[in-house]
């Protein structure tokens, strides 16, 4: 396929480059009056309009005159494997209810279990089929998906077992992380040490044994699991080859940022609360700090200090967090859009953080991320747009014209 007359080639970042740290993520560079080749799938060649090679002129092109092409959005934290929404919450939190308090009246992660552990695997995988296919049309061209709804060996496995069916169906990069850390089943809420003893001698043996998971997660909270036995569970984990992807610092200052640099975590997720330390922390580090705008837009929670972590030189992305209970969104053109009007960050970091460093989240970014020769040709075109910043700006209003997967057009099949 041959894409000519492009206003815009978005993200041609150099293949050596697989990161972007503080002030280089404003950097963002555009080819303006292109033409993009895509072949086998992936990313062949591109140029200048004045000079675009006679002997390809013949190919089957696509004319994006007035159009700009990005590299598709690497979502890199996601929980869209559920079984069924929660707007009964969504009510009680209008109503004044905070997080904590839905959570202690037996709402929260554990409604989402019990009605998890009801529901059949080709149910779960049917739904959550659904909403992939929604954020694909969305731009979405690489995911992870988390467990943690579960909170039972055998929903554990079931959760990741979809994912894995995922993963066999659908034409994009899928990760998979295991999250029974997600929260304390009823039956151990006094017995901590039983559940994290559960997940280090029977969930991780059975997960590694039918190689379900590429990550490990830990919701790392006050009234969830401490920095202690965060750390517990990602030493047990890293007997069997998986890397940390840690939520923390979402609704207090802890150690739990510290706790996953500690364990050379891929990346640590939320940081809607953080200090000076932290920023330190992660300034020091290669572990990336993944912001999810629309759980504090949502949550009506703090947003997390983007230019702090930029200014300090960090390494940040940005992702939806797509769940039933905090964030019931996978549309990461919002994400970048409140990336801009609540984080402060400029269009061309906000982009960057949802496309490389989304990438880098997720271990992908040799593959994805930019558009560069020799990556999967995964991207999307938009609608013709006076500049680059009128896609953060235009929010709400969706500007994607065509998704293309592989090197083709996607229309919406499996």
């Amino acid at each position: 396929m041959l894409i000519t007359n492009i206003k815009g080639l978005v993200g041609v970042h150099p293949k050596e480059k697989l990161v972007l740290r503080g002030s280089e993520m404003a950097n963002l560079p555009v080819l303006e009056n292109a033409w993009l080749l895509l072949e086998d799938g992936l990313i062949k060649d591109f140029g200048l309009m004045n000079d675009i090679p006679p002997s390809i002129l013949h190919l089957p092109s696509v004319d994006a005159e007035g159009k700009f092409v990005f590299p598709s959005w690497c979502d890199s934290h996601t929980h869209i494997v559920f079984a069924a929404p929660r707007e009964e919450e969504f009510v009680m939190k209008i109503a004044g209810k905070t997080y904590e308090d839905i959570a202690a009246a037996g709402g929260g992660i554990l409604n989402s279990a019990h009605k998890l552990q009801q529901a059949s695997e080709d149910e779960l995988f049917e739904s959550a089929s659904l909403r992939l296919k929604d954020m694909i049309k969305q731009g979405t061209g690489a995911v992870e998906i988390k467990s943690g709804y579960g909170l039972t060996i055998e929903s554990e496995l079931k959760m990741l077992r979809v994912i894995q069916r995922l993963k066999q169906v659908f034409p994009i990069p899928i990760k998979a992380t295991f999250l029974a850390a997600h929260t304390y089943p009823t039956e151990y809420k006094s017995n901590h040490q039983g559940y994290i003893d559960l997940i280090i001698n029977k969930m991780l043996p059975a997960v590694a044994k039918e190689k379900l998971a590429d990550y490990i997660d830990v919701f790392c909270e006050k009234g969830f699991f401490s920095v202690s036995e965060t750390d517990e569970i990602l030493s047990a984990a890293a007997k069997y080859g998986l890397k940390p992807k840690i939520h923390a610092n979402q609704l207090s200052v802890s150690d739990g940022v510290q706790i996953g640099v500690k364990h050379q975590a891929i990346s640590v997720d939320h940081l809607e609360e953080t200090d000076d330390e932290v920023l330190s922390v992660l300034a020091n580090s290669n572990t990336i700090a993944t912001l999810l705008p629309s759980c504090s837009f949502y949550l009506n929670i703090p947003f997390a200090n983007a230019r702090g972590l930029l200014n300090s030189n960090a390494t940040v992305a940005l992702a939806t967090d797509y769940n039933p209970g905090s964030t019931p969104s996978g549309n990461m053109n919002f994400v970048v859009s409140l990336a801009c009007i609540k984080l402060k960050m400029l269009p061309e970091e906000a982009i960057n953080a949802s496309t490389l460093n989304g990438a880098a989240a997720m271990e992908l970014s040799r593959e994805m991320g930019s558009i560069t020769i020799g990556k999967k040709a995964n991207l999307f075109i938009t609608r013709a747009m006076s500049s680059l910043a009128f896609l953060p700006y235009s929010f709400g209003q969706l500007q994607i014209e065509t998704v293309i997967l592989n090197g083709e057009i996607y229309n919406g099949w499996l």
